[in-house]
């Protein structure tokens, strides 16, 4: 699998090289950038050893192109734990509330049922990079002749839990999340139109709806109510396009 999708990517020509390190995920050599600036809810309290110890957390991001008619193109980034099923104490649970959108669009179902990738399936190393511990941007090239695209990006915190979406919500409630260490607030979703035609430089990515909360369908939804803290995860993103 890994090399079938090495494969895709040569043949859609978007070539990458990933340098990372401690404070951030960054894919060079493109002429589209994608800034993702951290929100004041970046990092989260994650509870261990029964809530006695809170852990950091940054939140889990995937970055993908699809063309104006909403067909998945390609992976740009996704953090390791979601690309690579590497989850914290989560005793085999494979998280499918964790960016439900993103693993619907890629269209790649595992020998469970779920879409979101395995540790014996993960993503390549090339789009797999670290959580950001802050703010970061991503650099890539669609070579293949794309006027008009769109940049989307998930966002999610795990244990996000608020009045809305509580941890002790029951599995078939429209609030379940995935239980005492699922999501909480659900994924959101935000979208960029780029059009590298027009004199515009810089485009910015707008809020456009949460994902499945209990991560069973790859559906986003407009009305947000019940969200709370999940808004200031991210502060601003915009996509610059270097002509």
């Amino acid at each position: 699998m890994k090399y079938i999708y090495l494969l895709l990517l040569i043949n859609l020509g978007l070539i990458f090289s990933c340098s990372s390190n401690n404070q951030i995920a960054k894919y060079e050599h493109g002429n589209v950038t994608v800034f993702i600036e951290q929100g004041k809810a970046w990092k989260h309290n994650f509870p261990l050893f029964w809530g006695m110890i809170n852990k950091k957390n940054s939140p889990q991001i995937a970055i993908w192109i699809e063309d104006t008619c909403g067909n998945y193109i390609a992976t740009i980034y996704a953090t390791q734990r979601i690309a690579t099923q590497s989850w914290i104490m989560s005793k085999g649970n494979r998280r499918k509330e964790a960016l439900p959108h993103w693993c619907y669009s890629r269209g790649v179902r595992y020998e469970d049922g779920l879409y979101s990738p395995t540790k014996d399936k993960p993503l390549p190393d090339a789009l797999t990079g670290a959580t950001p511990q802050g703010s970061f941007s991503v650099n890539f090239s669609p070579k293949m002749p794309l006027e008009k695209f769109v940049v989307k990006i998930e966002v999610n915190h795990s244990t996000d839990f608020n009045d809305s979406y509580p941890k002790l919500a029951k599995k078939g409630d429209s609030n379940y999340s995935g239980g005492e260490e699922g999501s909480g607030q659900p994924a959101l979703v935000y979208a960029a139109l780029i059009n590298t035609a027009s004199r515009q430089e810089m485009f910015e990515a707008k809020l456009i709806g949460h994902s499945s909360p209990d991560g069973s369908s790859g559906n986003v939804y407009s009305d947000m109510s019940g969200i709370t803290s999940a808004f200031d995860i991210i502060d601003r993103i915009t996509i610059c396009v270097q002509k």
